[in-house]
């Protein structure tokens, strides 16, 4: 443990053998302990961590796939990571089959017909997210790396019906295109199939593993489905009606023909605002919207390998309904009522008999459950610990709208939150606020089950508002749109809105506002700091964007396009000019609530360049900066001991500069 003790002059870091008359800025306290670094960050009180232990002990398992013998695999943590494990019958044993001190994702069983039994998975180093494929075998329990093992990121597998080609996502060609390969599994060679330039994703083999559905994903509102032949790697996209349009789920149909998608493009020449369901024919031209009756987008198609039954979700309100069709009559199924959550995973049993599902709710972790669909009984299959916790004292959040600045059809536009409500008022009847903002931009804030949530709630008497300001998906393609490019700040005044709202609500604290959030949602904390910072006490910004510019300069660049389609093309001088504008960067002197700061240090998204500047910006401005960093992170933190600290931190720094 090395403790280090500077202050800061100007924009230089100093030792602190300075003359005082020099040392302007408050002391910085910095202490190195293995992969952690902290600057300013107190030490956190035994009584803290362990009021906090019991939620931070809470877990989750989330379905990854089946398995030919009728188990189901799971992603779950037991120590420090996430791991494969599977389990064969309700409530049964949790077998662990991977153990990294790294986390796995992106499991993908072998199809039943397959030659060889097995899954596929992705593992990283220290999040800097350049995964490698690797298959675990499931007769020998062996383990091999399947790709180059180099500084390239492979994802996204799909298998074919036999098992004998595998299609993945990879950079290995040139470090920067995302371009789709092919593995031949028997021969243990690949190759790449689409090197057309951009985003390509591998979609579904055909039945008869001649042809590959692929994918070109250019931004939230932009993509471009295609077809590759296999023998002849010529790639074919499919006409898309309007020019552009958002595609999802595309597999092929039964008959291997036709196929099914998701997409919110025009249909019968009518424009769509959400994406919906479709069949395509091309053979004679049938083309049916499937889920055009339902006024919400839909998400998660799945397809039986027996071909009888199709599986899909809508996204109503942050609330997923299930939805299952025979096939090919496209006939509803009638299933069991499930509790009102968010539903992940979906697969059928090899037989096609069996659904499973990941279901989470605001007061339960996720959990695997299975319908029978012959008897329409659900199976709760996991039941996932909550520390000892009783969960009957959870908060489940209400959903409220707010207005905001804009209107829609001469009536104020709405913006859409959930609200966690303590169960007790506090002897002033009034709860302190944190506003919590999700990243993406273009992600949705959804009521699953936070244990942060719960614990601020429960423990601090504090009201938690999780607001999808413009730019989120889920309430369809316009409002998804409005806050792109020079239109980014937009979303700050969202923000300003709610702050309106909480003053107008006789429960809440208007003086004693926090405000944190995540990636993009860290850029948006600083932002509003920057413009609010009369309204909020405080702000906790973890891997947030401090400088569009600088940003898209130092991010990988096998993502820089992708975000340049979002945010703006920072080498156009008018959209350099919003940059500097908008950025906090260049606001520091604006943002006078304490910060903190918490980053990876191998983030390939936000690099932790963008973390160490505003902090260095902001403290030059005299104003209380905490600062952590992970040297074994990326993207935010995925190990729990690291993650466990951080949530401390955080719960210490809303003590000290919110509820005092």
């Amino acid at each position: 443990m090395r403790r280090i003790t500077y202050t800061l002059c100007t924009s230089l870091l100093l030792v602190s053998a300075l003359p005082a008359s020099a040392q302007r800025a408050p002391e910085v306290q910095r202490l190195e302990q293995g992969n952690r670094i902290t600057e300013n960050v107190p030490e956190i009180p035994a009584e803290l961590i362990e009021r906090l232990d019991r939620y931070q002990n809470t877990r989750g398992a989330s379905f990854a796939g089946w398995t030919k013998d009728g188990c189901v695999l799971i992603s779950t943590r037991f120590a420090e990571t996430a791991q494969a494990h599977r389990v064969c019958q309700p409530m049964g044993m949790r077998e662990q089959l991977t153990f990294y001190p790294e986390p796995i994702s992106g499991l993908t069983p072998s199809p039943a017909a397959a030659w060889r039994q097995g899954f596929v998975f992705a593992k990283d180093k220290g999040g800097d997210e350049f995964s490698q494929l690797y298959w675990f075998d499931e007769s020998t329990r062996s383990i091999t790396l399947l790709t180059d093992g180099k500084r390239t990121q492979n994802d996204g597998a799909a298998i074919s019906r036999d098992g004998g080609l595998m299609a993945y996502t990879s950079t290995a060609r040139n470090g920067t295109d995302r371009d789709v390969w092919v593995r031949d599994t028997r021969a243990g060679t690949a190759r790449p199939l689409v090197t057309a330039g951009g985003s390509w994703s591998a979609m579904d083999f055909s039945p008869d593993g001649k042809r590959l559905l692929v994918m070109k994903y250019v931004s939230a509102n932009e993509s471009y489905p295609g077809v590759v032949d296999l023998a002849t790697g010529k790639l074919e996209l499919f006409p898309v009606d309007g020019g552009k349009a958002a595609f999802a789920g595309f597999k092929f149909a039964p008959d291997g023909k036709s196929v099914y998608f998701i997409s919110d493009e025009p249909f019968d020449g009518k424009p769509s605002e959400f994406q919906t369901l479709r069949f395509h024919a091309p053979d004679t031209g049938k083309f049916e919207q499937l889920s055009g009756a339902i006024p919400w987008g839909a998400e998660g198609l799945e397809i039986a390998e027996d071909g009888k039954h199709l599986a899909f979700v809508t996204n109503e309100d942050g609330i997923s309904k299930l939805h299952v069709l025979s096939l090919p009559g496209h006939r509803p199924v009638k299933l069991p009522e499930l509790p009102v959550g968010v539903i992940g995973g979906l697969g059928f049993s090899a037989d096609g008999k069996r659904l499973a599902l990941s279901l989470n709710t605001a007061t339960s972790p996720s959990d695997v459950h299975v319908i029978d669909l012959a008897s329409r009984q659900r199976t709760q299959w996991t039941r996932s610990e909550v520390g000892g916790l009783d969960a009957s004292k959870f908060v489940a959040p209400t959903l409220v709208r707010f207005p905001t600045f804009d209107q829609v059809d001469g009536k104020p536009r709405t913006i859409p939150a959930f609200y966690y409500r303590p169960a007790k008022l506090p002897a002033n009847g009034k709860l302190p606020v944190v506003i919590n903002i999700h990243g993406g931009p273009e992600s949705q804030a959804l009521p699953t089950f936070t244990p942060s949530f719960q614990f601020m709630a429960n423990e601090l008497g504090v009201a938690v508002l999780v607001p999808n300001v413009r730019g989120s998906s889920g309430y369809g393609k316009t409002y998804l749109t409005l806050d792109n490019a020079e239109k980014r700040e937009d979303s700050v005044k969202d923000i300003g809105a709610l702050l309106d709202w909480v003053a107008a609500q006789p429960e809440l604290d208007a003086s004693r506002v926090g405000v944190a959030g995540g990636s993009y949602g860290g850029y948006m904390v600083l932002a509003s700091l920057m413009h609010y910072g009369d309204r909020i006490r405080a702000g906790v910004d973890t891997v947030g964007i401090s400088h569009f510019g600088t940003f898209l300069n130092n991010t990988e660049s096998y993502r820089r396009d992708l975000r340049r389609a979002e945010y703006g093309d920072e080498r156009v001088p008018e959209m350099k000019a919003v940059f500097d504008r908008i950025s906090p960067l260049n606001n520091a002197g604006k943002i006078t609530s304490p910060l903190f700061v918490a980053q990876g240090r191998n983030d390939p998204r936000v690099p932790y360049t963008e973390a160490e500047q505003i902090v260095k910006a902001v403290r030059g401005n005299g104003q209380p900066v905490w600062f952590l960093m992970y040297a074994d992170e990326g993207h935010g933190f995925k190990k729990k001991t690291n993650s466990d600290y951080f949530g401390a931190a955080a719960i210490r720094f809303w003590q000290e500069y919110l509820l005092k």
